[in-house]
């Protein structure tokens, strides 16, 4: 098992999609987090992001497309309300859930009725599912549960050792940091699956609370334990008591929203992998709907793993 990163130059590009087309799996940057993509039709090619990433079977993935065109093919409705987001927001960091196709495999679904579809804005990623020609799905590139990547070599330290020859275009630093905004337009009024730096001016807007280990999802990013540090995690603001012991270290965030998504994964990253680091303590976040990505992160990073 082995990773190579490469710049995003033309014979990578080309190489990277005649991979995705052949059945083989290829880590690029979008501009929310590094994604491991797969041809979204290919239900054996999916299969293998699952297996890399210990990912649970019942997690569904998101597709990524290069055009509405393109996402109108993956499902059986696209109503009016899609466009109108489309057009305000794509390319760009929302995930639209609508009524799956028939042709779309159950492993991109979770055997869900609906189907998860954005266009990223990253001109790597626009530039490959050009060059490939089919729907890429792609949740983050890392093990299941694990801290999402922002880097190219945060992809080759999470997963170079479970896929062979794993290909990691090598785009920057992310711009947003964090997963994508999640609204599901199957239903009246929509629903914000998971929360993300996208905030879509529709009101009223019902957020779930999350998915126990087990559930059929609707989109990723519904598992209670997700986007994690492998030390352990207190998330101060939801009712917690703080006692300190030795080695705690403090996360600290920027003053806004969009420069702490930039910054979470990097951070956490840096105290999960230091050796003075005994747990690593999260801080509060203003309550409002701007902060609401980074508190659902936060939370979800503190929630204890299912022995």
């Amino acid at each position: 098992m082995s990773a190579r990163i490469a710049l995003p130059e033309p014979a990578a590009l080309a190489e990277a999609a005649e991979r995705l087309r052949a059945g083989e799996l290829v880590a690029f940057p979008t501009e929310t987090v590094y994604g491991l993509g797969a041809n979204a039709l290919d239900a054996v090619a999916v299969a293998k992001i699952y297996t890399a990433k210990g990912r649970p079977a019942t997690n569904p993935l998101i597709v990524h497309v290069a055009s509405v065109a393109q996402a109108k093919t993956l499902v059986k409705t696209w109503p009016a309300l899609a466009d109108e987001l489309a057009a305000a927001h794509w390319p760009g960091p929302l995930t639209l859930v609508l009524e799956r196709a028939n042709h779309v495999p159950d492993s991109v679904t979770a055997g869900g009725p609906t189907v998860g579809i954005r266009i990223p804005s990253h001109p790597v990623a626009l530039e490959l599912l050009r060059l490939a020609g089919v729907p890429v799905a792609a949740p983050s590139a890392n093990r299941s549960e694990e801290i999402s990547p922002t880097r190219a070599q945060h992809v080759a330290d999470s997963l170079g050792a479970f896929v062979d020859d794993l290909l990691i275009l090598d785009g920057g630093a992310c711009d947003v940091g964090i997963e994508s905004t999640v609204l599901d337009v199957t239903c009246e009024p929509p629903r914000v699956l998971r929360p993300g730096m996208c905030l879509p001016p529709l009101a009223p807007l019902v957020t779930p609370s999350g998915s126990a280990k087990g559930d059929v999802a609707r989109s990723p990013g519904q598992m209670l334990r997700h986007y994690a540090p492998k030390k352990p995690t207190l998330v101060l603001g939801f009712g917690e008591k703080y006692t300190q012991v030795e080695g705690d270290a403090w996360l600290t965030l920027p003053a806004t929203p969009e420069a702490a998504a930039q910054a979470l994964y990097v951070e956490l990253r840096r105290l999960d992998s230091d050796p003075h680091v005994a747990r690593i303590v999260l801080p509060v976040v203003p309550d409002s709907p701007e902060w609401d990505a980074i508190r659902d992160r936060l939370r979800r990073a503190a929630t204890p793993r299912h022995e």
